[in-house]
């Protein structure tokens, strides 16, 4: 794999933890390959997850609209200085790897607020192609399109119960928000997961097992395959962004969003 530049997002409020240990061999595997890496340890950085009027220099007595006030202040140059240091870090990273411990079936609320305020308006979403009836480019296409990102999840449950007929529902459904409805949505190629199963009794054997699996995923970031989503302006959805009867017939749900 030829060097690249990984941007490493990690949400865990305990260095200790099990997920503290497997991103420093991480980013420990990356270096000693050649590659570059930037850490953003929302936790140990104090990240603010909440967005406010303060992220665009808004007058909070005036209405506050997001979506258009953080357009408006990211094409100013008016967005607040944490957001355009994660921002450049995006823009200087080839790949980005996303890290968490499934809580309630998502990602910690200081994660969730990263994307919140970082992927703006005018940044990671709400661009179109040149000309008067220029497309918006979504899913597949956009700013981001040509960064790769991998998502490392933790997760107490077993594997069996994330599966396909498990309890807890498959995981990559689980993680369609995030994998599909943002890093896919703003342009990133987006590969299969990366999945701790029954982490929180995760034995030493377990433990040597899963950072061995781990160093091998991380000398693919640049090769392997990507999730086959589908993009939305390529001709296999309808005017009405409904999937055209012809392709998966039969299938509905997340399922029918993947080649």
């Amino acid at each position: 794999m030829n060097g690249v530049k990984v941007l490493w997002v990690f949400a865990h409020p305990e260095q200790r933890s099990l997920g503290g240990s497997l991103r420093d061999e991480g980013l420990r595997t990356l270096r000693e390959h050649g590659h570059e890496t930037c850490l953003s340890d929302l936790y140990a950085m104090k990240w603010n997850p909440v967005v406010d009027s303060g992220d665009f220099g808004h007058d909070p007595r005036e209405r506050l609209v997001v979506g258009t006030e953080s357009q408006n202040a990211h094409a100013s140059g008016g967005l607040s200085a944490d957001i355009r240091a994660e921002q450049a870090k995006i823009e200087w990273a080839d790949t980005l790897v996303v890290q968490f411990p499934l809580w309630w079936y998502g990602m910690p609320a200081m994660l969730k607020g990263w994307f919140d305020r970082v992927f703006v308006k005018g940044f990671a979403y709400g661009v179109t192609e040149p000309g008067p009836d220029g497309r918006i480019l979504r899913y597949g296409d956009g700013t981001l399109a040509g960064k790769r990102a991998l998502v490392l999840v933790t997760l107490g449950a077993r594997a069996s119960s994330v599966g396909p007929r498990g309890v807890n529902g498959e995981l990559e459904e689980l993680l369609f928000p995030l994998q599909h409805g943002t890093l896919w949505y703003s342009g990133m190629s987006v590969l299969p997961p990366f999945a701790v199963h029954g982490a929180d009794r995760l034995s030493v054997t377990g433990y040597e097992a899963i950072t061995a699996e781990l160093r091998d995923r991380l000398r693919t970031l640049s090769t392997a395959e990507p999730i086959p989503y589908r993009y939305q302006n390529r001709g296999d959805y309808d005017a009405d962004l409904v999937l055209l009867p012809h392709l998966a017939p039969g299938v509905t749900g997340l399922g029918a969003h993947r080649t």
